[in-house]
């Protein structure tokens, strides 16, 4: 028997008698059963410990059955009128800085239309407790600024790519060919400079592209439309408020076994604070659309996460035994899933992330990540597919060396991922470990496509402090600097994995230190062009080589460190190790079979499939991985 409780237009009030029903009988599953269509909702729905249910009674909210109920915090904009081929109309209220038409994402009017300006050289003065910096852009950068109102230049955002974060801000005035802004200092790791690259963002001069639009400080909202769009039958939403979904216990008292299935959650915005985001890796300070802290069996399956300003779900504090499968969450503003804090001691672990597609992310933040843990351990991140972010697809750990890190034995395993970085931000991977994770294993996955704008476009990366990691039966292919890099760290294990086709160099050590930092055994590593390994302070640092197979397309010396093979192996290094074709199917279309076992058997690799990474179940499912983010109109 449950008990079923249909959920109209105020889904708060169906939240109420859900309580009242589960004060009256706690003994019977309860569920709020949400019709077709769209529940727009005017503030967040919270569930506390008073929600929570039993094993064998718990607090389902899901979709009724054939429907594909829509939970949205947006507001529908009408009353456009076509003006020289724009549309136009006025909004009274609140400000907003997302917009979507036909369920695709407009773009800020913004300069420039793609790509950034690169930024010739920045200063900065202290000002106490605020610093001043001092911009100076390429010469074309700031025509788009001049004669611009006060009110219109204050609504102007920068954003601005530097390494592997970006910073946003307000500027507080032009001069000469200098934007001036205020903030925070600069970061001494990460400053702004001659390398990073800058856009404006919500101006009007900006507004020539289909797609763009311009909201104007008296309240006018102008749209320059796509060829298929038409103001009389289109649907315009702005984002509204960041959160839709609250689950609030407490560690005395956390809210349990609660299942949420197949409903979507859309056009949560984001709206820049005064002070804009200052750079912060994985833009870690952002909230998510859907986020819980101190819960227990909570169950997120077969839902859409989507048109969000923000994270898309954040298991934060205190989040136990749960999972979330089969999710789909794109047009990001962040990242797609968090599990964990940055803080030590919050207790969250034993998540499993299952089955999902998350891609297209990073929209209003670049820095952040597909999927993030953070100080988390034993969690289980299987057959996802996650795509298209400027920055990293997944991050593990949240220490910078070998302190106490709660990141442990975690698995990730069998997940496909690819188009990461688009030439955007650097210093990131498909992969990337940070700290201390001693029983973590990254084993089966498929990760490819891997582009950053100049350093660090690396497939599997264990930055600093990375420990205690095996790497095995990967397949790595098309990065810009390597498919493998540590920067720090020690006894990590990489073995029987495939390395293809990176750029600059096909494998990276950058630290050396007294310990052994990484044992690379049974690897098949192939190129075209670049160097095979980089840095390791020309191999001095202690690490472990051998049983691997080296294939240089056209042939061509081949060097360790800088060192001939021969020299490499006087050392003590990979003196069982091969260079030959290890016979792949069509490496060049990404097709890793091998069609004949004897050349690899040489050196012990074992073979193993190299197609099974990726979203699981129906056709249609894996057709929604495949396709590009051009098809995401909903």
């Amino acid at each position: 028997m449950r008990i079923p409780i249909a959920v109209g237009s105020d889904p708060v009030e169906a939240l109420a008698k859900a309580r009242a029903a589960r004060a009256a009988d706690p003994a019977h599953p309860i569920t709020l059963v949400f019709a077709d269509g769209v529940h727009v909702l005017g503030k967040p729905i919270i569930l506390t410990p008073e929600d929570s249910g039993g094993a064998d009674a718990p607090l389902r909210l899901i979709a009724a059955d054939g429907a594909k109920p829509v939970l949205s915090a947006g507001r529908k904009i009408e009353g456009f009128r076509l003006v020289d081929g724009r549309w136009e109309t006025r909004v009274d209220g609140a400000r907003f800085e997302q917009l979507w038409v036909n369920g695709r994402r407009a773009v800020p009017a913004r300069s420039p239309n793609q790509g950034f300006f690169r930024i010739r050289s920045v200063t900065e003065t202290d000002e106490g407790k605020r610093s001043l910096q001092s911009l100076v852009p390429e010469d074309n950068a700031l025509a788009c600024l001049r004669g611009l109102e006060p009110a219109e230049l204050r609504h102007v955002q920068m954003l601005v790519y530097h390494k592997w974060d970006n910073t946003r801000r307000f500027i507080d005035s032009v001069e000469g060919n200098r934007i001036l802004t205020g903030g925070q200092k600069m970061k001494p790791w990460n400053r702004i400079d001659g390398k990073s690259g800058l856009v404006l963002e919500h101006l009007a001069s900006g507004l020539d592209e289909p797609g763009e639009w311009y909201l104007a400080p008296d309240g006018k909202l102008t749209y320059l439309p796509r060829s298929d769009e038409d103001p009389a039958t289109a649907e315009v939403i702005a984002g509204g408020m960041e959160q839709l979904l609250l689950i609030r216990g407490t560690p005395e008292n956390p809210v349990s076994h609660i299942e949420i299935r197949g409903l979507a959650f859309h056009h949560a915005g984001w709206t820049s604070p005064p002070g804009g985001f200052e750079p912060a890796q994985a833009a870690a300070p952002i909230g998510a659309l859907i986020e819980a802290d101190h819960v227990r069996s909570l169950a997120i399956t077969d839902c859409e996460i989507a048109h969000s300003g923000i994270h898309g779900i954040w298991l934060r504090d205190g989040c136990r035994e749960s999972r979330i499968e089969g999710c789909l969450l794109h047009d990001l503003g962040a990242g797609g899933i968090r599990i964990g804090s940055t803080v030590l001691g919050r207790d969250t672990g034993s998540i499993t992330i299952d089955n999902c597609i998350i891609r297209d992310g990073g929209k209003l933040f670049p820095c952040a990540v597909g999927m993030w843990i953070g100080h988390s351990g034993d969690n289980i991140v299987t057959h996802n597919s996650i795509s298209h972010f400027p920055y990293t697809g997944i991050s593990v750990g949240w220490r910078w060396g070998y302190d106490t890190s709660e990141a442990k034995r975690n698995r990730i395993e069998f997940n496909h991922i690819h188009h990461i970085g688009n030439g955007l931000l650097s210093d990131m991977g498909g992969i990337y470990t940070l700290g201390p994770s001693e029983g973590t294993v990254l084993r089966h996955n498929r990760i490819h496509d891997i582009t950053s704008w100049q350093y660090g476009g690396w497939g599997l990366y264990n930055d600093e402090g990375s420990t205690g990691i095996l790497m095995e039966n990967n397949v790595v292919y098309r990065t810009t600097t390597g498919g493998y890099h540590q920067h720090y760290g020690r006894e990590n294990i990489i073995r029987n994995n495939i390395f293809a086709f990176a750029r600059d160099h096909q494998l990276q050590f950058t630290r050396p230190e007294e310990h052994l930092s990484f044992t690379f055994t049974r690897n098949i590593v192939v190129w075209e062009s670049g160097r095979l390994w980089s840095g390791g302070a020309g191999g001095r640092g202690r690490i472990e080589s051998d049983h691997n197979l080296y294939f240089r397309g056209g042939g061509g010396e081949i060097e360790f460190f800088g060192k001939p093979f021969d020299q490499w192996r006087d050392a003590g290094q990979d003196r069982n190790s091969v260079v030959a074709d290890p016979g792949f199917s069509n490496a060049a279309a990404g097709d890793f079979r091998i069609k004949d076992t004897e050349t690899v058997s040489r050196i012990g690799f074992q073979p193993f499939d190299t197609q099974a990474a990726g979203v699981r179940g129906p056709v249609a499912w894996k057709a929604v991985a495949a396709g590009t983010p051009a098809d995401w109109a909903r």
